[in-house]
């Protein structure tokens, strides 16, 4: 994938995550004052992201300009090799995830590298513990192969031979290593579990919230997030709301999370829909943090293209 056809991907995807408000503040349609609320806290995302899209993605298409930015800037740098980005969740969630599904990214690997008989293999991941073996001998040939080493022992052409053999040794241990479905069907029942557990989860987080959040407790909260800063550094609050944003979506590592957690408290009033802007906004900025730890880890010939996208 080149980089400039991962821009309207981004973009697609920078738009796929605003559902994910939009579903929280479905979760308060019990209450309309605070469904109201809500659902305007997370129109605030959506149409952010729908207007960036807007503007961006036909003046990207007409003259190329994030594509020659981007450029321009990675080509200022001295990029060089990346090391391996920071885990932070990823040593919570990792034992989880893997106990549910591994993928086996040599196949991932060879598909994306245009290898055709990848696409007929399985990306569930078996065999945790394998080892390749190499046996080597002389045998006979009629006539030496362009590259081999022969040699003539009396009447006789020599050469070595070798083949490799694999050995098996551990399988792995996840829900799916002895399912016969088909990775299609493995897929769908993840995505409906996903779903599942998602909805859940914010419908959850909205009931934890709306308990919690009450009385005296809102009020302190209240008047804490949503007082400005005395005149004349009044103009500093909108700011330090974005940095608060970012630095919180780079701790989880999701801007989808985060906007998440304030819509329901945009939805009983904890947090005014004018500050709820600017907390979006960090949102958005803090995201890109995680691609770009990920993009570090690259391997040298793929990182600049990697820290462009």
């Amino acid at each position: 994938l080149d980089v400039q056809s991962a821009v309207p991907i981004i973009m697609g995807a920078n738009i796929g995550t605003s559902v994910t408000n939009t579903i929280v503040a479905m979760m308060q349609a019990g209450d309309r004052n605070e469904f109201r609320r809500a659902f305007a806290g997370a129109t605030v995302h959506d149409f952010f992201n729908w207007l960036s899209v807007v503007i961006l993605l036909p003046l990207e298409v007409a003259t190329g300009v994030l594509y020659k930015l981007t450029h321009l800037l990675i080509e200022s740098f001295n990029i060089q090799n990346g090391e391996n980005a920071p885990d932070l969740l990823n040593v919570i969630t990792d034992p989880l995830t893997n106990s549910i599904i591994q993928l086996d990214k040599s196949v991932i690997t060879d598909i994306a590298t245009g290898d055709q008989a990848a696409r007929n293999k399985s990306l569930i991941k078996i065999w945790c513990k394998k080892e390749t073996n190499v046996t080597f001998w002389n045998g006979t040939v009629e006539n030496c192969t362009a590259g081999a080493v022969c040699w003539e022992e009396g009447n006789l052409t020599w050469t070595q031979m070798n083949a490799s053999w694999t050995d098996y040794q551990q399988k792995c241990k996840h829900l799916f290593v002895n399912t016969n479905l088909p990775d299609l069907a493995v897929g769908l029942i993840l995505l409906a579990l996903s779903l599942l557990v998602l909805c859940t989860c914010l419908i959850l987080i909205v009931k934890l919230l709306n308990s919690m959040l009450k009385g005296q407790v809102a009020v302190v909260i209240k008047k804490v997030l949503n007082t400005d800063f005395p005149f004349p550094f009044a103009w500093v609050t909108g700011y330090i709301a974005i940095l608060v944003g970012a630095g919180m979506t780079f701790i989880v590592q999701s801007s989808s999370v985060f906007t998440s957690a304030i819509t329901p408290l945009v939805g009983i009033g904890v947090i005014s829909l004018e500050r709820a802007y600017p907390l979006t906004l960090g949102s958005n900025i803090g995201t890109t943090t995680t691609a770009i730890l990920a993009a570090m880890a690259s391997p040298a010939e793929t990182l600049a293209n990697s820290l462009q996208v």
